[in-house]
Order: C-alpha cells, then sequence, then structure tokens
C-alpha cells in the first residue's frame, strides 16, 4: 500500500506518515517477534524505523545497543534497508553519554556496526548536553556527513532557545542544520511543544517526528480507572497517576466520540489528530503485536474533518 510520502525537513529523506518506535525491540518483543513487526511494518508501505543505542539499557540483563542490533540483524536478513529511513541517537546511553566530538565519532560507528550498515539517514542528538559546545556538537556530526557515515541530523529533546542557538550557529558557521525535532507530544502533552517549540519548528521549516503519540498507551483507550493499572507492569501505575484524571477522562471521551463517528479505535484517532497537526511529519509509535501494528497503521488513512479536530482540540485545553 503506498502512502503519502512527506519530506522530513530539507534533509531530502521522504517518509510515510507514522514511524515506528524501536524502543520495543530487545524490550518486549524479541528478536523473532521484532524481525516480524519490521516485515510487516515496511510491507505495508511504511518506512522511517526510529531507534537510540540507548535502547533497552534499562531491561534487566541488557546493556543498551539491543534494539540496534535486531534492526542489524534484520536489514541484513531482509535486504530491506534500500526500503526504510534508519533514525538512531547519540547522548543518553551511560556508555556514550554526552555530545563531545569523541563520543560523537565513537558512537557513531558503534552504531553503524550495530545497524550493519554504511550510512545512518538521521542521526539525533539524543538530548541537549550543556556542558558541549553546540560548535563542537555540530562540528562532529558535519565530519559523520563529509565522510558519508550521516546523511542529515535532528534533535530531540531540545528547548526551543537552545535549538534556535543551534539554528543559527549552522548557517553562521556554514554547519549542517538540525533537520528534524523530536519532541514528546500528543493529545494530552500539548503545552511544552506548541506554546515556544512548534511556531519555531514552522518558521525553519524542520520535520517533526514526535515521541509518546499515545501517551504511553493512555490514548489508546486502555486505562480507564486505577484497576487498569494492572494491564501493564512496566508503565501501568505511571499511566494511571499521571493520565488518569479529570482531563484526561475528558480526552478520552471525545476520543471515543471520534473514533465511533468513522468506525474506527480511539488509538486510530489519536494518531490522526497528529498526522492532521500541522508542522509534524510523522507521529512515532510502537507494537509489539502485528494487530497492534496494523491498528496503529491504520491511522494514515483515517481523514479527521475539522469539527472532529475541534472536538479534540476542545477536550484536550
Amino acid at each position: 500500500m503506498t502512502h503519502s510520502m512527506r519530506e522530513l525537513g530539507r534533509s531530502g529523506l521522504r517518509i510515510a506518515p507514522i514511524a515506528f518506535g524501536g524502543n520495543v525491540f530487545g524490550w518486549s518483543a524479541d528478536s523473532a517477534q521484532s524481525f516480524k513487526l519490521l516485515d510487516a511494518f515496511v510491507d505495508a508501505g511504511f518506512n522511517l524505523i526510529d531507534t537510540a543505542d540507548v535502547y533497552s539499557e534499562w531491561v534487566p540483563g541488557n546493556h543498551g545497543g539491543e534494539s540496534e542490533t535486531i534492526i542489524g540483524q534484520w536489514l541484513r536478513r531482509s535486504g530491506k534497508r534500500d526500503q526504510v529511513v534508519i533514525a538512531t541517537k547519540v547522548a543518553k546511553w551511560s556508555q556514550r553519554k554526552g555530545l563531545s566530538a569523541k563520543n560523537i565519532a565513537a558512537a557513531a560507528e558503534d552504531s553503524l556496526r550495530r545497524l550493519q550498515t554504511e550510512t545512518i539517514d538521521l542521526y539525533q542528538a539524543h538530548k541537549d548536553d550543556a556542558d558541549t559546545s553546540l560548535e563542537e556538537t555540530l562540528g562532529a556530526f558535519a565530519k559523520l556527513i563529509e565522510q558519508g557515515k550521516v546523511r542529515a541530523i535532528g534533535a530531540s529533546n531540545y528547548r526551543a532557545a537552545r535549538l534556535r542557538q543551534a539554528l543559527q550557529i549552522s548557517r553562521q558557521q556554514r554547519l549542517p542544520r538540525y533537520e528534524t525535532l523530536q519532541p514528546e507530544y500528543n493529545l494530552y502533552d500539548r503545552a511544552g511543544y506548541e506554546a515556544e517549540l512548534e511556531p519555531l519548528i514552522r518558521e525553519e521549516g524542520l520535520g517533526v517526528i514526535g515521541y509518546y503519540s499515545l501517551a504511553s498507551g493512555f490514548l489508546s483507550g486502555k486505562y480507564r480507572d486505577a484497576a487498569d493499572a494492572g494491564k501493564s507492569v512496566a508503565r501501568g501505575a505511571k499511566v494511571v497517576s499521571t493520565y488518569l484524571n479529570p482531563r484526561g477522562l475528558r480526552i478520552l471521551a471525545a476520543l471515543d466520540d471520534v473514533a465511533a463517528a468513522h468506525r474506527a479505535t480511539p488509538a486510530q484517532v489519536a494518531l490522526a489528530w497528529l498526522i492532521a497537526r500541522p508542522g509534524v511529519t510523522a507521529p512515532i509509535a510502537s507494537a509489539t503485536t502485528e494487530t497492534q501494528l496494523h491498528d496503529i497503521l491504520a491511522a494514515a488513512h483515517l481523514p479527521l474533518t475539522d469539527a472532529d479536530i475541534e472536538t479534540l482540540d476542545t477536550a484536550s485545553i
């Protein structure tokens, strides 16, 4: 199935309107299941796979690098490298912390080896590093691009002022610029992104691939009372304590109403709202089963009306 492809900033990369979040690989999806999910994702016409060197260090017995390793094994086995855009990140892994030039160079080599590829399509600063100058960080990324090891760079978890400064330095010193932003953004978590980051990315023409697009599963409608915390050992308690409040329930009710009108699911509506948001290139979403994956991907074909969007906007104020 083909999709309307979207430009990722000015990078030259073109992606389908939903990205696969690779944080589940090596965590809640083992290698065999991850291969099935990746095959199903690409076979459905989607292409951006987002991961990070730190995934999934937090799992007992893991050390980090597991997600990239699984993706690399799948790339070798499937032969689908030319069908996908691979995005990974540097800065958060305990073994490769920060954005110094030395660390970026070493981390990139590690990621390329695990991913079993010669080029990272989108290499992202996973978080800002206040101890390293932006000039040093952007210069290190520039070398990787010159060497053909990276095609484009992006920023994740940057504040607006710091991102604006980085873009100014790129212009002034003729360094590669961050072409994308990866913020936390969903129908519940709106203020942090929309107040300052959204005007900046639209002004500068950056691509946006937001994470936690379903608010850790809350916007799927999976959690509707305190007892539902038990539905996820990993996240249930935190999701319930964070989102299960009058505003959260109001958002779920609006999602239910719009979903019923379209014979869709709340998760599909929540993702369709993001896809329709000006400036958003593709929300990132994860799945651990093929059923979940196909449910999520159907959001790309769910056209919301202006009235639908107003209903959702009003509920999430």
